[in-house]
């Protein structure tokens, strides 16, 4: 299992071809997977790899509280399609930069004044970092379902309308369209929002204001994460 090597172009490719389907590496909700994926990529995917953007982007918002995320970390060949061997570089470079920083000096070597004075704020940076505690977001993962008028709606102008809803604290996910009958088919579409920024009245309130393409809205999903 795995993804090849995630810092190549042919990498990312796998992983958005992964995420086609998935909004997460594992499961439903952000775990340890998307975690050890998420720090095996260098950087935001480019933005034709729409899926491994996306992801990418929606991981990334729960960066201060990753460590509080449900699951182990396991290694990155325990991820992603069975055909595919991990390659990405173990990381040796970081641990070398890792190691470079002593944080509490070394007992073989005299040390001098600048390398005392250097170990003492590298010390109180540390424990000044260890000390603060982000508070945690409350989130909630929300599947949407929004239904069209007719069967001649334009169900990809469609999507294009909610996903232009932009607000801060609120990450479009994957999306599918859905039959329902007589040829009319809806929009499913997931989002995570933050609790205190973003509620269903308002995403119901911006999405049905697209009169000319949906008719109504419905929350078929609701979780908290």
């Amino acid at each position: 299992m795995g993804f090849g090597d995630l810092k190549s172009p042919a990498g990312l490719q796998v992983l958005n071809d992964y995420l086609a389907d998935k909004s997460y590496i594992e499961g439903y909700v952000p775990s340890q997977a998307d975690v050890a994926v998420f720090e095996a990529v260098s950087g935001p995917p480019p933005a034709d790899l729409y899926h491994a953007l996306r992801w990418y982007n929606h991981i990334k918002s729960y960066e201060k509280e990753k460590a509080s995320l449900p699951g182990v970390k396991k290694a990155l060949g325990k991820y992603g399609p069975a055909n595919v061997e991990d390659t990405t570089g173990s990381g040796a470079t970081d641990s070398k930069d890792d190691d470079d920083i002593d944080l509490f000096g070394s007992d073989d070597e005299e040390e001098s004044e600048e390398a005392k004075r250097l170990r003492e704020e590298r010390l109180a940076q540390y424990e000044s970092k260890k000390a603060k505690k982000p508070a945690l977001v409350a989130k909630s993962s929300i599947l949407l379902d929004v239904k069209p008028w007719d069967d001649e709606t334009d169900m990809a102008k469609l999507e294009e309308c909610v996903r232009s809803i932009q607000a801060d604290g609120l990450v479009w996910g994957s999306s599918k369209l859905v039959p329902v009958g007589y040829g009319i088919k809806k929009l499913q579409i997931q989002c995570v929002v933050e609790d205190d920024k973003v509620g269903t009245d308002m995403l119901e309130e911006q999405i049905t204001a697209f009169e000319d393409y949906v008719q109504s809205m419905d929350v078929a999903a609701f979780n908290k994460i």
